[in-house]
């Protein structure tokens, strides 16, 4: 075995040899010594190889894999790769974004990766490709019930996730009152979901990071992409500004379900008993700019923007409500030498909604908002002797709008405004180590400094990070993991599900951080001579100063909001088993997920533990990818989860009025979340046709939501039984509202 000292770094940028495209997600591998490296945002790898003669192994999904010999004799190395398209066919329908080799020798864990191409393969919702609701299937990664975009990962709640886009938050990543993510497939190259074993550099939230990287434009050529679906458009172009120096990608989405609503609504103007339609769209916008300065410095310009738009008209009444992302980040890469390498990002983001009603001659707006203005930098510094450092720094302001109400009559005699301002200063601090001690043995360590000001009060803390991997023979790899996280915004939420009128709300000198510690254990096997990949990973995690709200709070318009909060603690456990395939004509995985996810606050279940509504005991997804021939492509997925667990009233009880006659039903409610909703499960059946235009690439892609039309609960509501003869309430009965049918749906792809 090579000795530490005997080890150099080789380091470089894998590129599309086409279009020039930094490549995220490449593999770069040397098998012989069980060495890999997968491509950062800039497309860069890094390896720690002994001097000497290596095979390297370049692998990307849609392009034809790749190898090259090199000779390392005493020095460093930089050495730029670029890979070539695949000639073949719908190749893409082979899901690698990097070799199951890479995936057993990486030494992180609970990393689920994913690309826009192996996305827009699966069948979807409204043939509306959605980045979010793949990465659900993912286990130990559960969406917020039926149709939802949200995530739920290892008992976190949506709060809990940070999610980036080229490096900016984005607070509310939903579309359709979280039907779709924001995320437009055509804008999107590649996305990194951490589920635990953060690296020091993520900090903020307590259970995952989703880390999206828009694509870049094509160095060479004008390129012209879109689709035509059920219920939306997209189109995106890119190409050069100049020539293999600057590049641009624009892409844009838009619905078109409220084309159709108006058409009816204004042929049914003047019918009586008939009432409108409400009024529905969204729509998003993605840009980005790049420039390379020289060998050693490029410059990144991304942006997003996104609303949605809901009103409702009718004689006497008008309601409108809008809510959507605005973000801008601009990043800066420098190579110092082949050693050292910095990023620095400024970023600025903003999430805002508002309600706006109209009812005879009062109206009022209901709006509220979280702006934020970033600066981080980070290095990447390769040594000798099997250490990759990685240290930096960053600092946020944040601006909140909390609840802001303006109440006005026409004539203008009453009037008032109620809500809360609040400025708050984040700031965090880290370094961290990729060692590799040797060819069986890497270990990544490190550790985060954060803390938070706001109301004249700091809060701080440390975050020690640790994750290490053994392998145990040719084919088997252990991993183990722990991550202390601290978080200091919380979302005020009137119910389970993430809605755009949830409120994002700062630590205070009452309102204490979130508190998180992780720790997982997994193994990792190759079987069938290296076409299966099987990994196992445990997982505790324990959550601190958790936040409910007291029975009947006040959430909308409270000065004094902080009366209305709760704090507890909570925690998450469970097993992941993962089966996977990525080679043949055949491939997809087998995910499930046994787990448990609970809270304890004092004042709520008599202080006992409870399950949370995103506690599912038993989650199962099944990915089925099958390439018939070089047109024709099938693809299936099939979900099961233990049902949602909810509160129901074990009895009621009546209250009469003074004189007898009008009597009020009480429900009596003891345990909290103590009652499951029917099990849920779906079938979604899916083809791909490639066909065959003059110019470019196109392919009809064909989607079966829900194929055996199961009707899977939303929610349960009690319809009061009355009696025929005096009117009198008999009974309650429980009725269950379901969302989706069976649902097909056809899109048509285009590029060229």
């Amino acid at each position: 075995m090579p000795g530490i000292s005997q080890r150099y770094v080789v380091s470089g940028v894998v590129r599309a040899a086409d279009s020039g495209e930094a490549l995220v997600g490449a593999s770069v591998a040397v098998p012989a010594l069980h060495a890999g490296s997968i491509t950062d945002d800039d497309g860069r790898y890094t390896l720690n190889l002994p001097e000497g003669r290596h095979t390297l192994q370049i692998a990307y999904l849609g392009y034809q894999p790749d190898s090259q010999r090199i000779y390392i004799s005493k020095a460093n190395l930089y050495l730029d790769l670029k890979v070539h398209r695949s000639s073949k066919v719908l190749q893409e329908v082979q899901v690698e974004t990097n070799t199951l080799l890479q995936q057993l020798n990486d030494p992180r864990m609970s990393i689920e990766r994913l690309t826009s191409r192996e996305a827009k393969l699966l069948p979807s919702l409204f043939g509306e490709v959605d980045l979010i609701k793949t990465l659900q299937l993912k286990p130990g990664v559960k969406s917020g019930g039926e149709g939802s975009s949200g995530m739920y990962v290892r008992g976190g709640g949506p709060d809990q996730n940070l999610v980036l886009l080229d490096g900016a938050v984005v607070y509310n990543p939903s579309h359709l009152f979280g039907f779709f993510s924001v995320f437009n497939p055509d804008a999107v190259k590649s996305v990194e979901l951490f589920k635990g074993g953060f690296p020091a550099q993520f900090g903020g939230r307590l259970s995952s990071v989703l880390d999206v990287d828009m694509t870049e434009g094509n160095n060479e050529r004008i390129h012209t992409s879109g689709g035509l679906g059920l219920i939306s458009s997209r189109l995106s172009v890119d190409g050069p500004i100049a020539k293999d120096k600057a590049s641009f990608i624009l892409s844009g989405r838009r619905t078109y379900a409220d084309v159709f609503t108006r058409i009816i609504n204004k042929a049914s103007e003047g019918k009586e008993d008939y009432n409108p339609i409400p009024d529905y769209y969204f729509y998003d916008l993605n840009g980005k700019l790049t420039y390379t300065l020289g060998e050693n410095d490029a410059i990144y310009l991304s942006g997003y923007f996104g609303r949605d738009f809901f009103t409702f008209n009718d004689t006497d009444f008008k309601i409108g409500f809008d809510w959507g992302n605005s973000i801008a980040s601009l990043r800066w890469r420098h190579k110092y030498n082949t050693r050292l390498y910095a990023n620095t990002t400024l970023s600025a983001t903003s999430y805002h909604y508002t309600i706006k009603n109209d009812l005879d001659l009062f109206s009022f707006h209901l709006t509220s908002n979280i702006k934020d203005y970033s600066l981080k930098t980070d290095y990447d510094l390769f040594l000798e002797g099997g250490h990759s450092i990685r240290f930096g720094a960053a600092a946020t302001y944040h601006r909140f709008t909390v609840g802001r109400l303006n109440f006005d009559a026409e004539d203008s005699r009453l009037s008032f405004a109620a809500g809360n301002n609040y400025k708050a200063a984040e700031f965090g601090a880290y370094a961290s180590d990729d060692y590799v001690v040797n060819a069986r043995l890497s270990v990544n360590y490190g550790l985060r400094l954060s803390g938070f000001s706001s109301g004249g009060h700091t809060y701080s803390g440390l975050e020690p990070r640790v994750a290490a991997k053994y392998n145990l023979t040719e084919s088997a790899s252990l991993k183990a993991s722990f991550a202390s996280m601290r978080q200091y915004l919380h979302l005020v939420s009137s119910s389970g599900a993430s809605l755009p009128t949830d409120i994002w709300y700062p630590s205070t000198p009452v309102v204490t951080p979130q508190r998180s510690q992780q720790v997982a254990l997994g193994i990792s096997k190759l079987l069938g001579k290296g076409q299966y990949l099987f990994t196992n990973e445990v997982y505790y995690k324990w959550m601190h100063h958790q936040i409910d709200f007291r029975e009947g709070a006040n959430l909308f318009v409270n000065d004094s909001l902080e009366n209305e909060f709760l704090f507890g603690k909570g925690r998450s456990y469970g097993n992941e088993v993962y089966l996977e395939k990525i080679k043949g004509r055949t491939t997809g995985w087998v995910g499930y997920t046994l787990s448990w996810t609970e809270r304890k606050f004092d004042a709520i279940n008599d202080g006992n533990w409870f399950p949370t509504r995103y506690d599912r005991r038993h989650d199962l997804s099944v990915v089925v990818l099958h390439r018939l021939n070089k047109r024709l492509s099938f693809t299936g997925t099939f979900v099961y989860s233990t049902g949602e667990a909810f509160s129901l009233p074990i009895a009621r009880y009546a209250m009469q009025d003074v004189e007898g006659k009008d009597a009020t039903v009480v429900p009596i409610y003891t345990e909290r979340n103590g009652f499951r909703l029917a099990s849920y499960h779906r079938l979604d059946l899916g083809a791909v046709l490639q066909l065959r235009p003059r110019h470019g690439e196109a392919n009809l892609t064909f989607s079966v939501y829900n194929a055996y039309n199961r009707r899977n609960p939303y929610f349960v509501y009690f319809e009061q039984q009355k009696d025929k003869t005096d009117g009198r309430i008999t009974s309650f009965q429980a009725k269950q509202v379901s969302l989706f049918p069976t649902i097909p749906s056809v899109t048509y792809n285009f590029k060229f």
